[in-house]
């Protein structure tokens, strides 16, 4: 299997998704060599170079229900929903452990997209370059603007990949994919719409990042054309595209264990239903 790229998307909880698939995925011991996600798509994807099978539904399902993990009194003490101390230090480090040793040595390339905030474009962190700050680039990655804080690294200040690059097929194809596998968290048919209104507290709170600002206001557009060229690209056979076959009922924050579960169960047959014609297109 060569030039070919695993490209994930975010969706913070709606990630659950791409974490049953990613689960079949490694108990079928297919394993893409270079793997790209932003966000929730980012972390799942960590889990998936590190072969640790079980470690997504365990992180985003069993901890759930967490008060560190997600809670109205994490926004109260620390102006933050999800816990990203928690998520990004005492998960991988203490409850969960993170198998660094099989990510080093892992020998499929992975890469995490984040936003830079001044300038508003993607940035893209190679495990090639960037192994040991990971967990820092991930943090960043999956800082959404309003219900966390901006993540400061090599001088720049960095938020949520989804802003700028929510299905960075591009990137995979700049460094050198022909072809890509890609997990959606949203059905076909799904397109975002403009924010309704840009509210005057988002541009007091980010007055010193235009470039953010502007990336957000533009987010759909950027959202909905990736999206029409990966089904132009699917037509031509070179995406294989994997998502939800239903409209889904969790949004990007939910606490609800059953409907994580059921979701997650969701992506693992969604993929398993197209495991031959995965197989065929990855053997091409």
């Amino acid at each position: 299997m060569r030039d070919v790229g695993l490209v994930l998307e975010g969706g913070g909880s709606r990630g659950v998704y791409t974490g049953g698939v990613l689960q079949y995925l490694m108990e079928q011991e297919i394993y893409i060599p270079y793997v790209i996600g932003v966000s929730a798509g980012a972390c799942n994807g960590s889990s998936y170079i590190s072969r640790q099978k079980e470690r997504n539904k365990t992180v985003n399902i069993d901890y759930v229900g967490h008060p560190e993990y997600l809670s109205f009194r994490n926004w109260v003490k620390k102006r933050e929903v999800f816990g990203m101390d928690f998520l990004f230090d005492t998960l991988p480090n203490d409850l969960v452990p993170f198998d660094y040793e099989t990510f080093n040595k892992a020998t499929e390339e992975f890469v995490v997209g984040v936003t830079d905030c001044k300038t508003g474009d993607p940035l893209f962190y190679h495990k090639s370059g960037y192994a040991n700050d990971m967990l820092t680039l991930l943090r960043a990655s999956s800082s959404l603007p309003m219900v966390a804080p901006i993540v400061h690294y090599d001088n720049l200040a960095l938020m949520d990949g989804g802003i700028s690059a929510p299905l960075p097929i591009k990137q995979s194809e700049k460094d050198g994919n022909r072809k890509n596998v890609v997990i959606l968290t949203r059905n076909r048919g799904y397109y975002k719409k403009p924010q309704s209104s840009f509210s005057w507290y988002i541009k007091r709170k980010y007055r010193d990042y235009p470039g953010l600002l502007k990336a957000l206001e533009e987010r759909h557009i950027v959202y909905n054309d990736t999206l029409n060229y990966l089904y132009e690209e699917e037509k031509k056979g070179n995406v294989f595209i994997i998502s939800p076959t239903e409209k889904l009922t969790v949004g990007r924050v939910e606490k609800n264990k059953k409907k994580l579960m059921d979701l997650y169960q969701k992506g693992y047959e969604d993929v398993k239903k197209l495991g031959e014609d995965l197989k065929r297109f990855l053997a091409s």
